[in-house]
């Protein structure tokens, strides 16, 4: 009722304001028209300012996990972290995955262009930046060469993150036989949805190979994340259940962009693809020539020693709701349950309130809490002031801050206790907790946890420690700008 009341006094002014712009037009009662013109611009920045804040989500959470008792949190060694993980995010964690990290554009592009050429039965791809260039040009002639040869392919791109693409781009593939389908198209009558965007990255091939991480089809992710303009990024792929997960992220997004129905006994066994419950199969990654069949057919137990069978994984998909959402429960328990080290690596480090109380009580209790974030090659430098904006309380707390320094820092991992870790596409913002949605792989694995750990300590050879006493002395001019993007940060 009060919002209504609200509406109708906001309408009401309005409709006085004009009206008395209307009879003054001619220069008679100069004052009334003055405060006419006040009460309306007063009315639009009122309605703006209402707008805004419905635009923020907050995190809807004021404590921890309980377990066993109100606020207690759950260590990522306890076995309650599991079915806690499992309850409060709707992630299963299964036996049967394997998984293999890939960093950068060296590694991942090779393997992915070797899976999509062996490709038998399905594509489902949904990348987030697509944009033309070398990858994308290879990228769309597997598609096509695959599409003509039988392989049912389905394509869903983001409008925001696919916007630099021409649309003859598209046309190519639906020619070609690609199902080809536009996420929100952004127009000027469904703004209410252009906040909010697939953030997720998903391809998945005969519903056996999974990919998920930062990566793009974009040129920027091309090399070693370690020379100017190629950026740093951390993928995986996995075979396995997760695949599955990784494939109902998908079709959520598809039914939205198209109205249909992806049904487990249609798209060529895309949805429930027909698998061996004794093996998981996996291709080669040995790249080929373009257009291809270059896979071969391995069992685990032959497959490289960088490829792993772990304990307990999955593929975590959040989407916007109102209030707390399971990407702000998946930290709030992964950041809760840290005892020993909290590595956090991610390129758009801008914690809310919520999220910074967790973080400053992690490292005041004795965590060893290590952050890496985006330097100045970062994309976005309004971002890398919000952050800036965070630094003086993490560092009084005992937070270590670093900023990885060859070029930009665009990976998303986190580890707990070298035991716990993801790795995927949210960011530590408010903008994947709460806008976005996001897709992650996450194990409660020693050995993949060590590796996502050891990943971690090898960027910090790389990167530059913030420590109190510099940070203090940076410009005086940065403060001002971080106020502002701090003011921001719950959209950013």
């Amino acid at each position: 009722m009060t919002i209504i009341m609200v509406g109708v006094f906001l309408v009401l002014l309005v409709i006085f304001a004009i009206v008395a712009l209307r009879d003054t037009a001619k220069g008679r009662h100069s004052i009334i028209r003055k405060i006419a013109s006040v009460l309306l611009k007063l009315v639009i920045l009122a309605m703006a300012v209402i707008g805004l804040r419905n635009t923020i989500r907050g995190s809807g959470l004021t404590g921890g996990p309980a377990a066993g008792g109100a606020g207690e949190s759950v260590a990522v060694s306890d076995p309650d972290f599991h079915r806690s993980i499992e309850l409060l995010t709707g992630t299963a964690l299964s036996k049967g995955n394997t998984v293999q990290i890939l960093k950068n554009g060296e590694e991942t592009y090779p393997a992915l262009w070797a899976d999509l050429r062996g490709a038998q039965a399905s594509i489902a791809l949904q990348p987030y930046f697509y944009e033309p260039g070398v990858l994308a040009d290879t990228l769309e002639s597997i598609l096509v060469e695959r599409a003509r040869a039988g392989v049912a392919v389905f394509v869903l791109v983001d409008a925001f993150g696919a916007e630099a693409m021409p649309e003859e781009r598209l046309d190519v593939l639906r020619n070609a036989g690609v199902e080809v389908a536009v996420f929100r198209p952004l127009h000027w009558y469904n703004i209410n949805t252009a906040n909010t965007r697939s953030h997720v990255r998903v391809v998945a091939i005969d519903g056996k190979i999974g990919y998920t991480g930062g990566f793009g089809i974009a040129d920027q992710w091309l090399g070693n994340g370690r020379e100017t303009g190629q950026w740093r990024d951390t993928n995986v792929r996995f075979t396995g259940p997760a695949v599955s997960e990784l494939l109902a992220a998908f079709v959520v997004g598809w039914a939205e962009a198209t109205g249909k129905l992806m049904t487990a006994g249609g798209a060529a066994a895309i949805v429930a693809p027909e698998a061996s419950e004794d093996s998981v199969v996996e291709r080669s990654v040995a790249a080929g020539p373009a257009g291809a069949s270059a896979a071969t057919v391995t069992d685990v137990a032959d497959s490289t020693d960088d490829t792993r069978t772990l304990d307990a994984a999955g593929l975590m998909h959040t989407i916007p709701t109102l209030g707390n959402t399971a990407a702000t429960r998946f930290y709030t328990l992964t950041l809760g349950g840290a005892r020993e080290r909290l590595f956090i690596s991610n390129a758009y480090f801008v914690p809310g309130d919520y999220l910074m109380r967790l973080l400053v009580d992690a490292a005041k209790g004795g965590v060893d809490v290590i952050v890496l974030t985006a330097g100045e090659s970062t994309d976005i430098g309004f971002t890398r002031f919000a952050a800036h904006a965070r630094y003086e309380r993490l560092l009084a707390a005992g937070v270590r801050v670093f900023e990885y320094q060859p070029t930009m820092m665009h990976a998303k991992s986190i580890v707990v206790d070298g035991r716990w870790a993801s790795i995927g596409t949210m960011n530590f913002d408010n903008r994947s907790l709460t806008f976005n949605n996001e897709s992650n792989f996450v194990a409660l694995d020693p050995v993949f946890g060590a590796e996502v750990e050891a990943i971690f300590r090898d960027d910090l050879t790389r990167a530059k420690e913030i420590t109190a006493a510099e940070f203090a002395k940076r410009p005086w001019w940065n403060r001002p700008m971080e106020w502002i993007a701090g003011f921001f940060a719950p959209m950013l």
